[in-house]
């Protein structure tokens, strides 16, 4: 006899474009189903902060009237677009105020490294882009987090050494799956430029390559996808958030045994300790 899914109420903000930020409260199995549902009883809205309710619920809930509940205006909350599987925490409208689409190039002595913001809808088209403008791609590698499910470990699968297009073909197809996954991070190796390509935990795309060689090419890559160069990023990781898996994706077992039949293998399981502390609040 299978155990009832636990529930939990979640407060989330959700930006509409007739109206000023609403706030509901909703119910689900983990936050993306939550989320998901937040979304769908607002059309048109999409979710900007949550928290944990870790109050009691809303009234009537307890007699099963109705999994969301309108808690009317939701007041200052951030107004950037983030990415499917991350989300700041209420309260931290004025840390996040100056979130927007760009990218920067991080001051490093040994490496080049340039990371990329921009919003929910552009996500897959700059990440997918950036892999159709690499010289030559040859290994995907796919780290299931240690905060996904509070496994408390990181799980790093692999392809063999394949190219450009079969990576492109399968992340178009899981790109709900793998790409709006903030318990997920993923990269693309490219050896020839010693280079990565990677979509982080918190929904950036980030260049990093022994030296500088293609620093001309990578930044006309960005203009070519529409990503300006600023003066400085203000990301999700500057505030307290959570990561969340979309509405209807699998849960760390399924997604485990979906990436064997895609031919991807673990390679490594990595502790706590080596993989280091992550800061997801949730």
């Amino acid at each position: 006899m299978k155990s009832a899914v636990t529930q939990t109420w979640y407060r989330i903000a959700l930006a509409r474009p007739d109206g000023p930020a609403a706030l509901v409260s909703a119910q689900g199995a983990h936050l993306g189903a939550a989320v998901g549902a937040a979304e769908a009883h607002l059309r048109g809205a999409y979710a900007v902060a949550a928290e944990i309710a870790t109050d009691q619920a809303p009234l009537g809930e307890s007699v099963g009237k109705s999994h969301i509940v309108d808690l009317g205006a939701a007041g200052e909350v951030p107004s950037f677009h983030w990415p499917m599987g991350i989300l700041p925490a209420l309260g931290s409208a004025s840390t996040l105020a100056a979130a927007r689409r760009g990218w920067i190039r991080h001051a490093n002595q040994k490496l080049f490294v340039v990371e990329a913001q921009t919003e929910a809808d552009h996500l897959v088209d700059l990440f997918l882009g950036m892999i159709e403008k690499v010289p030559a791609a040859d290994n995907l590698e796919i780290r299931v987090l240690d905060h996904f499910e509070g496994a408390g470990k990181t799980e790093v699968w692999l392809t063999s050494r394949v190219n450009a297009k079969k990576i492109l073909g399968f992340l178009d197809d899981y790109d709900v799956e793998v790409l709006g996954n903030g318990h997920l991070e993923v990269s693309v190796y490219i050896r020839k430029h010693k280079a990565t390509l990677r979509l982080t935990e918190h929904k950036t795309v980030v260049w990093i390559a022994d030296d500088d060689a293609l620093e001309a090419e990578v930044a006309g890559w960005l203009k070519e996808l529409a990503i300006p160069r600023v003066d400085a990023l203000t990301r999700v990781v500057d505030a307290p958030h959570f990561h969340y898996r979309p509405a209807k994706s699998k849960d760390r077992k399924n997604l485990g045994k979906e990436l064997f039949r895609q031919r991807l293998r673990r390679v490594d399981t990595i502790g706590p300790a080596a993989a280091g502390s992550r800061d997801t609040a949730g």
